[in-house]
């Protein structure tokens, strides 16, 4: 009787855990996507500090999100693809209140990629749960 009731509990178990899962979903969203460096001139304080506190690398592919972007589900460690660049980025760090439907990529300390970037729309993809 005792096997039977782990077993059954086990099964119960694994049906909450399955079906507690949820499921990723890339989402896309046009958005005015301009260029930042880790600049003094650009930043306000430490250059290397985001607003949420994490540190950027120059290395690391990020991005810096408007506060409406963060109610649509681009919050904290997002991960997005951005239309013209390769690979992941991240959501690290957020803008002035006064953007809106923007982003600012990350270019390290590349100014003049951040210069050739300039500024321009672009179509992101965002992955949420």
């Amino acid at each position: 009787m005792r096997l039977k009731a782990i077993i059954l509990l086990l099964l119960v178990l694994t049906f909450i855990l399955y079906s507690c899962k949820e499921k990723e979903e890339w989402c896309t969203l046009e958005v005015v996507g301009t260029a930042y460096n880790s600049t003094t001139w650009q930043t306000d304080g430490d250059p290397y500090n985001t607003a949420w506190g994490d540190t950027l690398h120059p290395d690391k592919k990020s991005i810096a999100v408007s506060n409406d972007l963060i109610k649509l589900g681009l919050t904290r460690h997002t991960k997005v693809k951005i239309e013209g660049l390769e690979g992941i980025f991240i959501v690290n760090d957020k803008m002035h209140a006064k953007w809106k439907k923007r982003i600012d990529i990350y270019f390290g300390t590349d100014i003049k990629a951040a210069r050739a970037w300039g500024r321009k729309k672009v179509r992101i993809q965002y992955l949420v749960p």
